[in-house]
């Protein structure tokens, strides 16, 4: 058996040496040259995955619209979450456990809530009260409307139907139902109560989850601590404007004897958090009451105080404590709140910044290759630069322009002039040859006059 066996190994090491001779040489890496082929052509052309992604977006937008209920107080918490979050960080800082900073924490935006939906009770059920004190002048101005839309040239029928709103009776009842509406917010309050509750736990470990996707998904996280630091300036900086602007317009409501001041400066600082409509929505009542107490006097000055209030706290103060932070276009900013009003209600109106800057978050600060498109959102940090030198290359071309074309009228005049001025020289030149030529061809002195 040895012999066959030492055979049999010979006999592999042969083979295996005549294989590897046969086998070709591969050449190296470097002087493979690779083919350039075109890039594959698109799964889908581009109008289908337009539409396509349209189509998923109106239904997206649908079922939200359909589950208002607990969407909206879903991300009421969540911004409230993100917003108390810090000062449980600061508790937890200075020493205080864990759990008690969670506790504290909840604690406080239960007692903020709980207040705040007090207040409204209290100033509806004012307003509730006040309108049958007013019913009779609330009749004699819509008497009066009545009349000068039917001066203007407005048929009967029409002025019915716009005044028929405005009637004290239906104001009541408007009144009586808000009233009833915000008792059944309260009763929803205690689903709003839990899930911020569970939140504020849950986010005890956000940080710890946000440096475990970094490693493998930093655009999403980078996308993520911008959303929530944007949210939470938006909201922390908004509040505290709105509750100054709402104490200013108390105070001037006070003083110009307005009815029902506490509930309209409680309005101002809700329609705070408005943008662009807040404070057309906002005004209109005191207007009207004003004007019913103490005429177009009281009214005025109910609009000059508004008004001065507005520019110096959202259109000055505003902007330069939010800074960059939100960076949305007024475009994008109005549509947005009309957009969410309608999908989510008055609680959209209110969240429709936030609620955008989430949609901008997933979209397109979450994927690099669609973050280009930030600046047209309303990012302009590089675009003002941009801007700026494309402002001054106009300007420069524009200066070119102004003293090339003064240059070119300079020419035609001188041009235009230059035959005119031949005769003149020529006469001039003449009469002075004509005066100096005696001399000249006497070769002496003209004599002197006889004396």
């Amino acid at each position: 058996m040895a012999p066959a066996v030492i055979g049999g190994l010979m006999a592999r090491r042969w083979w295996n040496r005549k294989k590897k001779e046969a086998a070709p040489a591969t050449p190296a890496i470097a002087d493979v040259e690779v083919p350039e082929t075109a890039a594959p052509p698109p799964a889908l052309p581009r109008a289908a995955v337009i539409l396509l992604g349209f189509a998923g977006a109106v239904v997206i937008v649908f079922g939200i619209a359909a589950l208002r209920g607990v969407v909206a107080p879903v991300f009421l918490a969540l911004v409230l979450t993100i917003c108390v979050h810090p000062l449980r960080i600061w508790m937890v800082g200075i020493g205080v456990k864990r759990g008690a900073a969670t506790v504290i924490a909840i604690l406080a935006v239960f007692a903020l809530i709980g207040g705040f939906v007090a207040l409204l009770v209290i100033s509806v059920a004012q307003f509730a009260t006040l309108l049958p004190q007013f019913a009779p002048q609330i009749q004699a101005a819509v008497t009066d409307l009545s009349k000068s839309l039917e001066s203007l040239g407005i048929g009967t029928q029409q002025v019915d139907t716009i005044v028929s709103g405005l009637q004290p009776s239906n104001l009541i009842d408007f009144a009586t139902q808000l009233l009833g509406g915000i008792a059944g917010i309260v009763g929803s309050l205690v689903v709003l109560f839990t899930v911020l509750m569970l939140m504020v736990m849950d986010a005890t470990y956000a940080p710890a989850i946000m440096r475990q996707m970094e490693p493998r998904r930093p655009d999403l996280v980078a996308a993520l601590v911008r959303f929530t630091f944007g949210v939470r300036r938006y909201m922390v900086v908004t509040t505290g404007l709105g509750i100054v602007q709402g104490l200013l317009n108390w105070i001037a409501l006070l003083i110009l004897q307005v009815p029902g001041a506490l509930l309209w400066g409680l309005l101002s600082f809700l329609c705070s958090f408005i943008p662009n409509i807040g404070y057309f929505i906002a005004i209109i009542p005191p207007i009207v009451f004003g004007f019913l107490v103490g005429g177009w006097p009281t009214a005025i000055a109910v609009i000059v105080v508004y008004g001065l209030v507005n520019a110096v706290v959202q259109s000055i103060v505003q902007p330069r404590v939010v800074g960059n932070a939100v960076a949305l276009s007024q475009t994008i900013t109005f549509v947005s709140v009309l957009f969410w009003a309608v999908v989510l209600g008055p609680i959209g109106a209110i969240l429709a910044v936030p609620l955008t800057l989430l949609v901008r978050t997933v979209l397109l600060d979450a994927d690099p290759r669609l973050r280009l498109w930030r600046p047209a959102t309303g990012d302009l940090v590089g675009t003002r630069e941009v801007a700026a030198e494309m402002s001054a290359a106009v300007r420069a071309d524009s200066k070119a322009a102004r003293a090339e074309s003064k240059a070119a009228r300079t020419a035609r005049r001188r041009v235009g002039s230059a035959p005119s001025a031949e005769p003149s020289t020529a006469i001039t030149s003449s009469a002075t040859s004509a005066t100096e030529s005696p001399a000249a061809t006497t070769g002496r002195t003209p004599n002197p006059p006889a004396k």
